[in-house]
């Protein structure tokens, strides 16, 4: 569910004010980026919002993420492009931090699982205590570190592509250590890919970005194929599916978001009255059947439910469905330092409204207890959380796993430290603490 856009550490982040902006997992808080630092917001109101955190001492920040509504916050910055720390930052304490071979490019996360996306590998990390688990080693060249990450814990499915000339896309189980499918998405370059909220679907774009398609988990079945567009090839930024999986939002190079609605498909339909157009509908359809199979799919691709027209084109931006006081939202987030807030009409879609604009970069005191008294305090912490009964193996006897990283497997092992003295999960105070919100 996580949306990110940033800048590469090869990359200046030139007149941009932002260098990398990013949606939690339940799209519930967003992360900026700048020269000088990273900020935290709470997305809980449409009028106002809330900083929750500020930190000005880490400069040249291109990645920061954050676990859902918890406290743990994963940061890399420029000046150190290959090594990646972990905060407790409402402690202000440092957790870890690991330093690789080469530059870091991406990183996903969810309750169970850390990852971390080089050009030509994938290390995956226990987020339990920082422990590297697996070395995914001479991945296909991804120069822009794509990779999705499910955020469903109980599955852990991971996603990246396996060519860089073709759309081929791998799955992996991040929690059994293991490849369980590689799909033929696209004929192009993957541009965008990412799961739902479950990890039982996922979508994905090409470089093209006129099509998207969702294929089934962990199978690899295609289940929708939506147009985004004929006229001309853009390059997709984002693509995010809302927490309920009934909408698909797609956001670009172009002045143009595209949201598309996973309507349930089903063979027997009404029959319809005995009019002419409904008797030349059927025969268009039963027409399909007979051309090229690209003409026929072009024919039955579906179009989008809703769109919002941006006031502006070329800008880096994200996008993401949430929802805001009992309301559906689509919240554009661009690399100038604004958050747009539009209202959706599930019913009919059609043109969605702006309703707020915000600058991200206005000045003021973080209120640091701010985002706690906007949400309802709950007793689950985020040791709790990971401790809840699953399906999981334990780790010391999940297959791959080693006390040693993988060291006797003569996996590389990237250099590492940790906090003084170990990470204490069953204690709330040591670990962060992490807040269960249904949507």
């Amino acid at each position: 569910m996580e949306a990110a856009a940033g800048a590469g550490p090869a990359e200046a982040a030139g007149p941009e004010a932002l260098s990398c902006f990013s949606y939690n997992q339940d799209c519930t808080s967003l992360a900026i980026g700048t020269k000088t630092g990273y900020r935290l917001f709470s997305l809980s109101s449409v009028e106002q919002l809330d900083q929750v955190h500020e930190n000005n001492e880490i400069p040249d920040v291109y990645i920061v993420e954050r676990l859902f509504s918890s406290s743990l916050v994963v940061v890399v910055s420029h000046t150190k492009p290959r090594q990646m720390n972990v905060y407790h930052f409402k402690k202000g304490t440092e957790i870890c931090n690991y330093s690789y071979s080469s530059n870091i490019l991406s990183i996903r996360l969810n309750r169970q699982r850390l990852i971390v996306c080089l050009e030509e590998s994938i290390y995956i990390h226990n987020i339990k205590d920082m422990k590297l688990l697996k070395t995914i080693l001479d991945t296909p060249p991804n120069t822009t570190g794509l990779c999705a990450l499910s955020i469903n814990h109980s599955n852990s499915y991971l996603a990246y592509p396996g060519s860089s000339t073709i759309g081929e896309i791998v799955f992996y189980d991040g929690n059994n250590l293991r490849t369980v499918c590689t799909i033929p998405a696209h004929d192009g370059p993957l541009a965008a890919i990412t799961f739902n909220s479950t990890g039982s679907k996922l979508a994905s774009a090409s470089e093209k970005g006129t099509v998207i398609r969702v294929f089934s988990v962990p199978d690899g079945q295609k289940l929708y194929e939506f147009r985004r567009g004929m006229k001309r090839y853009v390059n997709i930024s984002s693509l995010v599916f809302s927490m309920d999986s009934q909408f698909l939002c797609a956001s670009s190079n172009t002045e143009t978001v595209h949201i598309f609605k996973l309507e349930h498909t089903t063979d027997s339909r009404p029959e319809e009255p005995p009019t002419w157009s409904g008797y030349m509908g059927k025969m268009f359809m039963a027409a399909t059947n007979y051309l090229p199979a690209q003409v026929s799919d072009m024919m039955n691709q579906d179009r989008a439910f809703a769109t919002v027209r941006l006031n502006f084109s070329g800008q880096r931006n994200i996008c993401t469905l949430s929802t805001i006081q009992k309301l559906p939202r689509l919240l554009v987030t661009t690399s100038d330092g604004h958050l747009y807030i539009y209202n959706l009409d599930p019913q009919d879609g059609g043109e969605c409204v702006l309703i707020k604009k915000h600058s991200l970069l206005r000045s003021g005191k973080a209120d640091e207890n701010k985002e706690n008294d906007l949400q309802p305090p709950l007793p689950q912490s985020y040791a709790a959380t990971v401790a809840r009964q699953s399906t999981m193996p334990s780790s010391s006897s999940m297959p791959g796993y080693s006390e040693d990283g993988g060291a006797l497997r003569g996996e590389v092992i990237p250099e590492h430290e940790f906090a003084t003295g170990p990470v204490r999960l069953d204690d709330e105070n040591e670990f962060p603490p992490v807040s269960i919100r249904s949507p």
